[in-house]
């Protein structure tokens, strides 16, 4: 639960810092870059992880990483692309290149990224100390912290100033169920497939899917209320951030075999972007949604 919610304000943290005039990079990049790194340094403490404490390991990876990182973010981002939402100056081939920039950028850098933080932490573990396994009240205390942390989500959504909504709080009240939904999918349909990673494959489409869904739904006109709009922006951010993954599919396109990581990322690439097209592009193609949010916040 807290990991979800960290993950969420990193994200959203980050890519507030990274946004900006004249920006060299896309937003995306330097999310998607961290989370991965962060996820190769938990690999690499798999095993001292599981020996203190393994759920701290579950939190770090699934939780944290999971949530900072968005595969449905970086396939809608590469969509706006290929229909320049931002209403750009430039002709439809810089339209491609542009859509395939964030796709082989994004591709590069989090695998590029995941490796680097096994190799980092690989060289800096053997000067970590070995820890204890904690104590029942330790784990209990813990687990009473995780919940009412999430607890707090609620309170902060309806006590803090309206104008925080569409930016954190709503992403927060969504964040752990997004986690949620993604490990039990995780859980009960990666074993059935050694060739596609099925749990995180469903996970990654479904968030895209309804991340589409959430765009379309802010791009109408005229808008929706200030409390639709937030709400829907929350379910963006948070439950479809934190319910797709970019590290955890690094991680597995890493793991997978030379044929099998190549055909894992181009179904997953190529069918998050045939259901964006059939979401989002045929309402914008047929005049009733903008491109751009038309939300009022």
């Amino acid at each position: 639960m807290p990991a979800s919610i960290f993950g969420v304000l990193a994200r959203l943290g980050l890519q507030a810092l990274v946004t900006y005039d004249g920006q060299s990079v896309f937003p995306l990049a330097y999310i998607q870059a961290t989370g991965c790194f962060i996820m190769g340094v938990g690999l690499a403490l798999k095993e001292p992880f599981g020996r203190f404490y393994g759920p701290l390991y579950t939190a770090m990876t699934t939780g944290f990483c999971g949530s900072l990182t968005t595969f449905s973010g970086w396939q809608v981002d590469i969509f706006d692309s290929w229909v320049n939402s931002g209403q750009f100056h430039r002709g439809s081939v810089r339209d491609v290149v542009d859509g395939i920039t964030k796709t082989m950028v994004t591709l590069l850098l989090s695998l590029g990224s995941l490796s680097f933080g096994v190799h980092v932490c690989k060289l800096v573990a053997p000067h970590f100390p070995v820890l204890r396994p904690p104590g029942k009240i330790f784990r209990y205390t813990l687990t009473i912290i995780s919940v009412l942390t999430y607890a707090a989500t609620f309170p902060a959504y309806f006590r803090l100033s309206p104008n925080f909504r569409h930016q954190a709080t709503a992403a927060l009240l969504f964040s752990y169920p997004g986690t949620l939904t993604r490990y039990l999918l995780s859980i009960y349909l990666n074993p059935r497939s050694k060739t596609v990673p099925l749990g995180t494959f469903t996970a990654n489409m479904f968030g895209t899917s309804l991340l589409g869904t959430f765009h379309v739904l802010q791009g109408i006109y005229p808008p929706l209320s200030p409390a639709a709009c937030s709400i829907l922006q929350g379910l963006g951010d948070g439950y479809c951030g934190c319910l797709t993954t970019v590290s955890t599919f690094a991680a597995e396109v890493s793991a997978l075999q030379a044929w099998k990581a190549w055909f894992y990322v181009a179904i997953s690439w190529v069918i998050a972007q045939l259901l964006l097209l059939v979401i989002m592009g045929s309402s914008f193609w047929a005049g009733h949604v903008r491109e751009q949010v038309t939300c009022n916040f």
